[in-house]
């Protein structure tokens, strides 16, 4: 069988900026083992699969997303990457997409500026001392950290912009984190927050753009400055830009992308 496979950079407006993603539109699904395999070779952060779902009256797609070691909850590039194809792949006649995933229903629209809107859910944390393996892998983290269970990560907030642009975490040791990540934030210099995010348990040393861990940063940061609509500002080497707004139990996030790749997959 030949399956269709894009790529596409997600959180920019240009090739080798923001996240990449594996896109893969399918009929119908193929075995677990399979798309885990697939997102292995494709060695990517993230691979998004997708089944249309024409006869459900509250989504047109079903979407799922697999790193190269594990299948996860919720991801926001691959969800926009998607959305992109979707738009501009698969000829779709509307101006927005209702996703059914693990963590309910996502929608993605794109605004009059041409940028993609993500509608994720407002994810609850708690906070709680430091685990022993952050405060191992990390130095200089604070005392407290939050806990996300939604979102099987733990999110830490440091003093400046420049110690989350200098953070250089023992990756070896936050593996032991197993699939939960670890997202470094902060007041930004130029916007309203920064972050980087860690997954080595999940196949991710660091990723470059993580639009599902907004779902806790916009929360976070807007209790903390006093204002839902946020400018952010992901520092990995990559880099990317997201708008955010808080929306009460739901989170908007935007973006661009970059389209870079098509291809076929024989299986």
């Amino acid at each position: 069988m030949t399956y269709l496979i894009y790529q596409v950079d997600a959180f920019t407006d240009r090739v080798f900026g923001g996240n990449p993603a594996a896109v893969m539109p399918l009929d119908k699904w193929l075995p677990d083992a399979t798309m885990q395999a697939l997102a292995a070779e494709n060695n990517l952060s993230e691979t998004a699969f997708l089944v249309p779902l024409p006869e459900q009256d509250d989504a047109d797609f079903h979407i799922r997303w697999f790193t190269p070691g594990t299948e996860v909850p919720l991801c926001g590039h691959a969800t926009l990457a998607s959305a992109w194809v979707i738009f501009n792949k698969l000829g779709w006649p509307k101006d927005s997409i209702r996703f059914a995933s693990k963590s309910g229903p996502l929608g993605v629209r794109q605004d009059s500026t041409g940028w993609l809107v993500l509608d994720f859910p407002n994810l609850a944390f708690d906070q709680q001392q430091t685990p022993a393996i952050i405060r191992q892998a990390l130095e200089t983290v604070p005392d407290t950290a939050y806990f996300v269970p939604n979102d099987t990560n733990y999110m830490i907030v440091l003093d400046s912009e420049a110690a989350v642009r200098a953070a250089q975490p023992e990756l070896r040791k936050l593996k032991e984190l197993g699939n939960q990540g670890l997202i470094v934030t902060a007041k930004g210099d130029h916007c309203d927050f920064v972050s980087r995010y860690f997954a080595p348990g999940a196949g991710i040393d660091e990723d470059p753009v993580t639009g599902s861990i907004h779902s806790v940063l916009v929360p976070y940061w807007a209790e903390q400055l006093g204002k839902t609509k946020l400018d952010a500002r992901q520092v990995s080497k990559r880099g990317g830009v997201l708008r955010c707004e808080l929306q009460g139990n739901r989170v908007a996030i935007a973006g661009q992308a970059a389209f870079y790749m098509e291809g076929s997959i024989q299986l």
